[in-house]
C-alpha cells in the first residue's frame, strides 16, 4: 500500500476526534491558490470553491466579436464601394450583400415621399404633424422669432440638408412664438420628434449636442437613437465625408476672403 499523505492523515485524525462546538481558525495564506491544503479545506467547506476562470468567457466573447465584425464588414457600403471589392471578397457573399443593399435602397426610395422642409401653420399642426407621425417620423424645428439666434440659423441649414437626404422622415419648421404663444426665445431652437401620435423626444437648444458647432452628424445620431434611421444606413454621413465638407467650406471661406481683399487692391 502506498503511504497516505500527511495532510490526509491529519484530516482523518481531526475528523475522528471529539472537538468542542466552537469555531476554529484555520490558517489560509491564499484561498485561491492551487494547493493540497486548500483542496482539503474546500472539500470540507472551510473555504469556498474557486470561482471559474474568466479567461474562457473572455476568449469566447472576443471570438464572437471578431466573427460578427467579419460578417458585418460590408455594412454601410454603397453599391460603388461594393463593386470595388470584387477582387477581394467572395463572389457569392458580395452578390448577396449587393442584393441586400439594392433591396434597402428600393425600400428607402419608395418611402421617400417628403424630401423637403415643410413650413407649418398652426391650424394644420395636428394634421401635418400628429396625424402624419402615424406613418413616419416627424421632426418639428421651432426657431427663433428674432432672426439673431445663431443656433436657429445653424439648425435651419442642417434641416434642409437632412430633409433632402432622408426623404422617409418628415422635417417641419415653424417659428416658436407662432406655434406656442409666449414660448421663450431663449429656448430656441427646439426640436420635437413625433412618432405614432406622441412626442418621443424633445431637444431644447443645442446645448446637448454641441451648441453652435452642432454638425449634421450630431443630428444624424439623434435620428439613429430614436429609431428614425437605422444604424448603418448608407445615407448617413461618414466622418471622412464630414471632414471633406468642412475643408471645402474653409477653402470657400478663404476664397471669399481673398476676393474681398482683391477688391481693395
Amino acid at each position: 500500500m502506498s503511504p497516505q499523505s500527511p495532510l490526509a492523515n491529519l484530516t482523518l485524525q481531526t475528523a475522528t476526534m471529539q472537538m468542542p462546538d466552537m469555531p476554529v481558525n484555520v490558517p489560509v495564506d491564499d484561498p485561491n491558490a492551487d494547493t493540497e491544503w486548500n483542496d482539503i479545506l474546500r472539500k470540507h467547506g472551510v473555504i469556498p470553491e474557486k470561482p471559474p476562470s474568466p479567461t474562457p468567457m473572455i476568449q469566447e466573447a472576443l471570438e464572437q466579436a471578431r466573427t460578427l465584425a467579419h460578417e458585418n464588414r460590408l455594412e454601410g457600403k454603397d453599391l460603388d464601394e461594393l463593386a470595388e471589392l470584387e477582387d477581394e471578397e467572395d463572389e457569392d457573399f458580395l452578390d448577396s450583400y449587393r442584393k441586400k443593399r439594392m433591396a434597402e435602397l428600393s425600400t428607402i426610395n419608395s418611402a421617400s415621399v417628403y424630401n423637403q422642409v415643410y413650413h407649418l401653420q398652426k391650424p394644420d399642426y395636428s394634421r401635418d404633424v400628429t396625424e402624419a407621425s402615424q406613418s413616419a417620423y416627424v421632426l418639428v424645428l421651432l426657431t427663433s422669432s428674432t432672426g439673431t439666434n445663431t443656433e436657429s440659423r445653424v439648425m435651419i441649414e442642417h434641416w434642409r440638408e437632412l430633409a433632402k437626404r432622408f426623404g422617409d422622415v418628415k422635417f417641419c419648421q415653424m417659428r416658436a412664438d407662432l406655434c406656442i404663444e409666449g414660448y421663450p426665445d431663449k429656448n430656441t431652437p427646439t426640436v420635437l420628434i413625433y412618432k405614432d401620435g406622441d412626442i418621443k423626444r424633445q431637444i431644447v437648444t443645442l446645448v446637448q449636442l454641441g451648441g453652435p458647432r452642432t454638425s449634421v452628424q450630431d443630428l444624424e445620431k439623434v435620428l439613429v437613437d430614436v429609431g428614425a434611421v437605422k444604424l448603418g444606413d448608407s445615407r448617413l454621413q461618414r466622418k471622412n465625408d464630414d471632414e471633406n465638407s468642412n475643408q471645402n467650406k474653409i477653402r470657400q471661406g478663404n476664397t471669399a476672403a481673398d476676393d474681398e481683399d482683391s477688391d481693395w487692391d
